[in-house]
């Protein structure tokens, strides 16, 4: 049964901190309402306390939402999946624009020369890889509340535990207690493959990594299959929002918006996993570079020099927008901000990573 958004928004955000397998499965029942065939509205909606790393809801919160038919507007899942707020979009094209081509995914996955760039140092300096898993602190401030830590721990062979005390990893490790999903290993495997695959292919795979309504790859009339069966699914909650009239099937600009929507959020949950591993943080930063909303600049972060990834507003249709700080030398995460431009951010998460083995961190030696 799925539950209203509204609903389960205004039972949550009352509420401490979530563990991150309760908001794992919070998230998972938040559907967007769908692009409505009238002008542009955003609804927002008051910020849900907790923080949970993990989809689908992923490494790091920041804040979750929805765009368009099943897209997906986490502005934030921060880094991964520590969200801590909902919102829902309803949105809409107000002009016709120009039909995409069957299956794309961009409008030229050329790749920004910055992120290019230190893929290419991130590839050079890989060397052999130690230890088999990626061992993630993330400490998250929502709205000036108090922060919010969780210590998350992903493995190669798709495991992922997460506690609020470094002190329990061991123990969830030994109860089996592993909260990874499909659609983890997904994610993490398209990152992989982004490494050194195909670009157009990967980005499919990435998008794909989730449900969604784009029919990526298929022909027009398997593209409008597939958007009339996800406007089926959401039909309910179209009806309890007043919507009568079906929206229309969006194209050009408006649609390049949602699938690259998908990709920005899908990519940062896969380094939000993998940080501590080359290959992952290389796929990933591969993939942001194609998405034209996305800047990058170069900064200093601690005296150290940084790059910060802004995803604009126009991924996520006019509302907040989502500050991605990386090491400019590893591409390793530091923090993550998201909030409307030139305001103070809603939501804070800083990252701490390094590369570990699951024996060292079951036996307590981390």
């Amino acid at each position: 049964m799925i539950v209203d958004e509204m609903d389960l928004v205004s039972q949550l955000k009352e509420t401490a901190p979530l563990r991150p397998e309760a908001y794992e499965r919070a998230r998972m029942t938040l559907r967007g309402a769908m692009a409505a065939s009238e002008p542009a509205q955003v609804q927002e909606m008051a910020p849900v306390a907790g923080a949970a790393p993990a989809r689908r809801g992923r490494l790091s919160g920041t804040r979750n939402r929805r765009l368009g038919i099943l897209g997906k507007v986490s502005i934030g899942a921060g880094i991964g999946a520590l969200a801590a707020a909902a919102a829902i979009v309803v949105v809409a094209p107000s002009t016709p624009q120009p039909a995409a081509p069957a299956g794309s995914t961009s409008q030229a996955p050329t790749g920004n020369i910055k992120l290019v760039a230190l893929v290419t140092d991130i590839k050079a300096s890989d060397g052999s890889l130690s230890g088999d898993a990626s061992l993630v602190v993330n400490n998250q401030t929502v709205n000036g509340r108090s922060p919010y830590v969780t210590y998350s721990l992903y493995t190669d062979s798709g495991e992922y535990y997460v506690t609020d005390a470094e002190s329990a990893l061991p123990a969830a490790i030994a109860g089996h207690d592993n909260l990874a999903e499909d659609v983890n290993a997904r994610e993490v495997a398209a990152a992989r493959f982004a490494a050194t695959g195909d670009l157009d292919t990967a980005r499919k795979q990435m998008v794909n990594a989730t449900p969604n309504p784009f029919g990526l790859g298929l022909s027009p009339a398997e593209q409008k299959a597939a958007w009339d069966k996800a406007l089926a699914e959401e039909a309910r909650i179209l009806k309890q929002k007043g919507v009568t009239t079906p929206p229309k099937q969006p194209t050009g600009k408006a649609l390049q918006n949602l699938i690259n929507n998908h990709l920005w959020i899908n990519s940062v949950d896969a380094l939000a996993r993998g940080a501590a591993n080359p290959k992952i943080r290389a796929g990933v930063l591969r993939l942001i570079s194609t998405i034209p909303d996305v800047t990058v600049k170069d900064s200093t972060t601690g005296g150290q020099p940084t790059l910060t990834l802004t995803a604009g507003r126009a991924l996520f249709l006019g509302s907040d927008e989502q500050v991605l700080t990386i090491d400019a030398k590893t591409g390793m995460p530091i923090r993550s901000a998201v909030g409307a431009p030139g305001k103070k951010p809603s939501s804070v998460t800083t990252f701490k990573v390094s590369r570990v083995t699951v024996a060292d961190v079951k036996a307590g030696k981390f």
